[in-house]
């Protein structure tokens, strides 16, 4: 991270004099661009943007201001976009905001650029004298005038509007939270005070406030006394949050009870100093390894519009192979969903020139299609389809013909020896006794049924040689598995022997875990959601789950849990707001971080959970 040694003493003068003078005096103005209820399209919806990525300038208050503008690099104009604005701290830049710093893109506004992976417009402004004294509520007319320029050239979302902070730029998170409450959906405070005033300070807004025990430039209270203001507002139950001990080096996020629906207020306190970048059990201040940026993201991703229109975008052209007279493998590069309905799968269409029949669907960007005509041409395409039954437009086409039969009907040998090793909670690897043909064995049909009885064996995956990985699994559940040859006319053998097997973790008590990775890198991962589901025929009142950590892995943060960890084993327990589930019922919110050597690419396993 880029922010400098004297940046402390600069915001300690600054702290003295606005305290001092009891704050700024604002104007009482405020826009209604948006509600916290229903999306509205902006004037920039359907036009070819002006705008671009980069520093812009703009008059404001007869001043020339600038802020850093990135807009996603996939942008399209049809789809309402998040717009989140990121304010540097006292003697910062808009640059600090906008690079990451040290830290790089993994910190590039606080981190919620990496996470929010080009579904969100983000916005650096740049404070007068690298500050937010807001005199005469010049800056909140800042903020007033870049939305409206870029509302008037980009979709928007206007009940997606996010405002977050570091110190300076907490108070000034604040500010809004107090002035814009109408136009802004939830604001996130890093270590902040009332610095830039509080100008009406009477409606509810979604807060989440961050601070540290030691921080020896904005004392706790002032950080606690700005939560409340919104406890207040929004209507939630007061109480006194757990926050960790001194010397424990590790933080506590509490979501407050009985708030507003749609008003929730999160208290995040951590063993540390005066850092919107702390790091459980090490005293460094590092965006790239903290938890902040995962509980932030978090709290921001929970509001979503009320509708999604908008298609995601097109897959990838398909490549083929396998290719048997009765079968093809297809794969394409993946699509991204643009509306905020999530991603749901993929159809494969045939062109026959009149009603273009479905084919197969799949879940991931790859299928192997069955029950094709030898010797035929196929000219086929892929459209992906979200959570809310839009279907983007289509890929490119590709043609390919299945092989003849060449009068082999000789079917493969069964394979044989099928077995199953190193099962974890999500995933186990097969392997068996390669079959015999006449001609030669083309591949082999990886088929999987639930359960330890019953169920329909479906074909979940194809090899070419005699092993096969299968991932995605649910934890605690049981599988069956048969494997088939094929040869290159499309002959099937009879089915391999069948073996079970149990993924680990999830079956102990009365609730299942189950972990979903949602992004990783070279030293990193995030696992969200980690679902945890209610088995039992009575509602549950809290959950406790335990995981492994890898060798060499390290927990850098976790979100809607209490975490502790010993060694390598991780122990979470719900919060207030969902450990309550009714029978069957789920919840999504708890997630965490970690680090893990380069080129290490294993991942948690052994999730347990027990309920009471």
């Amino acid at each position: 991270m880029s922010r400098g040694k004297s940046v402390l003493a600069a915001l300690a003068a600054t702290v003295l004099l606005v305290m001092a003078t009891g704050g700024t005096a604002l104007s009482s103005s405020a826009t209604t661009s948006g509600t916290a209820s229903a999306a509205a399209a902006t004037a920039g919806c359907g036009k070819t943007p002006t705008l671009r990525s980069g520093t812009q300038s703009i008059q404001s208050s007869g001043r020339t201001r600038s802020f850093i503008l990135r807009i996603p690099d996939n942008y399209n104009n049809a789809n309402p976009y998040r717009l989140i604005f990121g304010f540097h701290w006292n003697g910062g830049t808009a640059n600090d905001v906008d690079s990451g710093g040290t830290s790089g893109f993994t910190w590039s506004y606080y981190g919620l650029r990496q996470l929010a992976n080009n579904t969100a417009i983000f916005v650096a402004p740049q404070g007068l004298n690298n500050g937010w004294a807001n005199s005469g509520g010049e800056d909140l007319t800042f903020v007033d005038d870049m939305i409206r320029l870029i509302e008037a050239d980009l979709c928007v979302d206007t009940t997606q509007l996010f405002a977050g902070g570091f110190s300076y730029g907490g108070g000034m998170s604040y500010a809004l939270a107090c002035a814009r409450a109408t136009v802004f959906r939830a604001v996130a405070v890093y270590s902040g005070a009332q610095l830039s005033g509080c100008s009406g300070g009477t409606q509810p807004i979604a807060y989440i406030g961050l601070h540290g025990l030691r921080d020896n430039v904005l004392n706790i209270s002032l950080g606690r006394s700005l939560r409340d203001t919104f406890v207040r507002n929004n209507g939630c139950t007061s109480q006194n949050p757990p926050e960790p001990a001194q010397g424990s080096l590790t933080h506590v996020v509490t979501a407050y009870s009985g708030c507003r629906s749609g008003y929730p207020v999160v208290w995040a306190a951590f063993d540390g100093g005066h850092t919107p970048g702390p790091v459980d059990g090490s005293t460094a201040d590092d965006g790239a390894r903290t938890w902040t940026k995962g509980v932030v993201w978090n709290f921001f991703n929970q509001f979503q519009s009320t509708t999604d229109t908008t298609p995601p975008t097109a897959p990838g052209t398909p490549a083929v192979s396998n290719v048997t007279a009765t079968s093809a493998t297809l794969s394409w590069t993946a699509s991204t969903d643009q509306g905020g309905s999530g991603l749901a799968g993929y159809n494969v269409y045939r062109v026959t020139g009149t009603t273009d029949p479905l084919l197969g669907q799949s879940t991931t960007n790859s299928i192997t299609l069955t029950g094709l005509t030898a010797d035929t041409q196929y000219q086929v395409y892929v459209r992906a389809r979200d959570g809310a039954g839009n279907l983007s437009a289509n890929s490119a086409f590709v043609t390919f013909t299945t092989a003849s039969t060449g009068g082999d009907t000789t079917p493969p040998t069964a394979p044989s020896g099928l077995a199953a090793s190193g099962t974890t909670a999500s995933g186990t690897d097969l392997s068996w006794t390669a079959s015999s043909d006449d001609v030669g064995v083309a591949g082999y049909d990886i088929l999987r049924a639930p359960g330890a009885t019953g169920g329909t064996f479906a074909q979940v995956g194809t090899s070419a040689t005699t092993s096969f990985s299968d991932t995605g699994l649910t934890a605690g559940t049981t599988y069956r598995y048969q494997v088939r040859a094929r040869d290159a006319a499309g002959n099937l053998s009879p089915v391999s022997n069948t073996v079970q097997v149990t993924t680990q973790g999830g079956t102990t008590g009365t609730c299942t875990a189950t972990p979903t990775v949602q992004s990783q890198w070279g030293t990193g991962y995030v696992i969200q959601p980690l679902t945890i589901t209610n088995t039992s025929t009575a509602t549950t009142t809290s959950w406790t789950v335990t995981f492994t950590l890898p060798a060499g892995h390290t927990l850098t943060g976790s979100w809607n849990a209490t975490v502790t960890t010993s060694g390598q084993t991780v122990t979470a327990r719900s919060v207030s707001h969902n450990g309550t589930l009714a029978p069957g019922a789920s919840t999504t919110s708890f997630g965490f971080q970690a680090s893990r050597p380069n080129g290490n690419t294993a991942l948690p396993s052994g999730y347990t959970c027990t309920s009471a």
